[in-house]
């Protein structure tokens, strides 16, 4: 049986490093939630053999080793012979202890549990890969996302199964790419459902309202060497700065099919949008520059990861550390 597990287990840890290894490296498009719960799934039921198969076996054969050693000294000592006691403790501890695949397997999997744990339903970390949300965040931003402020969702199904709070205006919040699920994006809510949202001239208002901004000195993004006119907002009680490009023009060019597309009027000077029912509305901070949803439309409400909140690290700047708006 040892044998056949050893070659069962050398199998799926194989698998699950050529697995990972190819989304590492890009040559598929890998699920990391469904990679996570599958080695909890596996490193579990390993775990729970360990506690009530292999253990027992193992402490049995380490038993019959003791006792044989015993019934052997005391028939030499019928016999006549003194002094032959062996030091079988070595013997003992090599039958106790775990073979290799079970140290892989049922040892990894209270870490890989708490990992789980923590990921799914706590707290997730994000690299910023892109400067769609300039200045807010930057490339390179290592953040934290609070997965159980907007609801508990089961993992990889993201299906809430219990409710907290609703996303607000103003919010950053990570969700699932609509039209490919599989990449997670972060961008600011500026529109719940029931508002109409309007981008016009880059001025942003929101039921009709204009958003309060004020200008601010510019800004001075050293990745593209160029400055930017930058404005203080503020939207639900949060202020933040944005960016816009001079050099842009106002209207949005390039947008895709979406879903409740005819909930938006495009024209010269931008667009303005109905939020439907369950959807959100979402805008980068760096407006000429991102990708939202005045391209490919609305974020569904399944599609909702969690609220960001903090910097925990940028190795180019320490000075980025801590939590923002």
């Amino acid at each position: 049986m040892q044998s056949t597990m050893s070659a069962i287990t050398a199998v799926v840890l194989a698998a699950f490093a050529a697995y990972a290894g190819a989304f590492f490296f890009g040559y598929v498009e890998g699920n990391f939630a469904l990679l996570l719960m599958l080695a909890t799934v596996i490193t579990g039921l390993y775990w729970v053999a360990e506690k009530l198969v292999f253990l027992p076996q193992r402490q049995r054969d380490a038993q019959r080793l003791q006792q044989a050693q015993g019934d052997r000294a005391a028939a030499l000592q019928q016999q006549g012979f003194a002094g032959t006691d062996v030091d079988m403790e070595p013997a003992r501890q090599r039958l106790l202890m775990q073979p290799w695949w079970l140290d892989w397997t049922a040892g990894l999997f209270p870490v890989i549990l708490a990992v789980f744990v923590l990921r799914s339903f706590l707290f997730e970390p994000f690299k910023i890969p892109s400067g769609s949300m300039i200045p807010t965040l930057r490339v390179g931003d290592l953040i934290l996302v609070n997965k159980f402020h907007y609801g508990i969702r089961l993992p990889v199904f993201n299906t809430k199964v219990i409710a907290n709070n609703e996303p607000q205006r103003g919010d950053v919040m990570v969700f699932r790419y609509p039209p490919q699920p599989s990449l997670d994006y972060i961008k600011r809510v500026v529109g719940v459902p029931g508002d109409e949202v309007a981008y016009l001239n880059k001025q942003l208002s929101i039921n009709g309202q204009p958003v309060p901004r004020s200008q601010e000195p510019e800004f001075f993004d050293s990745d593209v060497m160029r400055y930017a006119k930058q404005f203080g907002e503020s939207l639900g009680g949060r202020n933040y700065k944005t960016l816009n490009d001079e050099d842009r023009p106002a209207f949005v060019s390039g947008t895709t099919e979406f879903a409740y597309k005819d909930n938006c009027r495009y024209s010269v000077e931008g667009v303005v949008c109905k939020v439907p029912d369950g959807h959100y509305f979402m805008m980068g901070d760096n407006r000429d520059n991102s990708l939202d949803s005045r391209y490919w439309g609305f974020v569904p409400e399944a599609n909702i990861v969690g609220k960001a909140f903090f910097v925990w690290m940028n190795f180019g700047d320490l000075g980025r550390i801590g939590s923002f708006e």
